[in-house]
């Protein structure tokens, strides 16, 4: 784990109220995971397309500030393929695919314990000149 990692992991309390948490960071790598409990269903008794989109925002947060200056997210698309039960455990594995300097460009994709993909979520984000400062 990084810095990076236990400071998103602190401080991102919406992502860790949903029980989303960053366990694996590299430089252009991350992954976050969480279960899915009763509180993230919808109307339809599976897992809200929202704590998906969270748990995948967590993983391309830690991406995209892996490298120490200050990035946010700018532009975001989700495609879901298949649906989230309670008790399914998530993994989102997040990569970087173009480390530009001002425009990064992430994709995680999320999978169950069974390894099926359940929904790519691509992210563009913004860097700014400022290091991430975390204090």
């Amino acid at each position: 784990m990084t810095k990076i990692a236990d400071f998103l992991n602190k401080n991102d309390r919406f992502a860790a109220d949903a029980g989303c948490r960053i366990v694996e960071m590299e430089e252009g790598r991350a992954v976050a995971e969480m279960t899915v409990t009763p509180h993230h269903l919808n109307g339809g008794g599976v897992c809200q397309g929202g704590a998906l989109f969270t748990l995948a925002d967590l993983a391309l947060a830690a991406v995209m500030n892996s490298r120490g200056q200050l990035t946010f997210g700018i532009e975001n698309n989700i495609m879901f393929m298949a649906s989230a039960r309670v008790g399914d455990r998530l993994r989102a594995e997040a990569r970087e695919v173009a480390d530009h300097p001002k425009i990064p460009t992430v994709e995680a994709r999320i999978t169950n314990q069974n390894g099926q993909l359940l929904c790519v979520v691509t992210g563009v984000a913004y860097r700014k000149k400022e290091a991430l400062v975390m204090e």
